[in-house]
């Protein structure tokens, strides 16, 4: 190393902060990532966005629509297309 550099206030540690995330690499089905990446391209989204909102809907404790709140979305609609005809 020449001697001109100066590394006395150098600091060891990650060179890009951590922002809640972590890079890893994982292994996916081809046709199951082109399938993200169609759907995360129709939503104006990226890929990995769309994967990641995937992952936590999956580990929600609560399923995102229960047999209550399908019940009162079709009684809604059928009351709608009531009023419609």
């Amino acid at each position: 190393m020449k001697e001109e550099y100066d590394l006395s206030q150098g600091q060891r540690g990650a060179v890009i902060a951590n922002n809640g995330k972590t890079r890893i690499t994982i292994w996916l089905d081809d046709e199951v990532l082109e399938l993200f990446r169609q759907r995360a391209e129709a939503e104006g989204i990226g890929y990995q966005t769309l994967v990641n909102q995937t992952l936590r809907a999956s580990l929600s404790p609560q399923p995102m629509i229960d047999e209550t709140v399908l019940r009162r979305v079709i009684r809604e609609e059928m009351q709608a297309g009531k009023v419609a005809a």
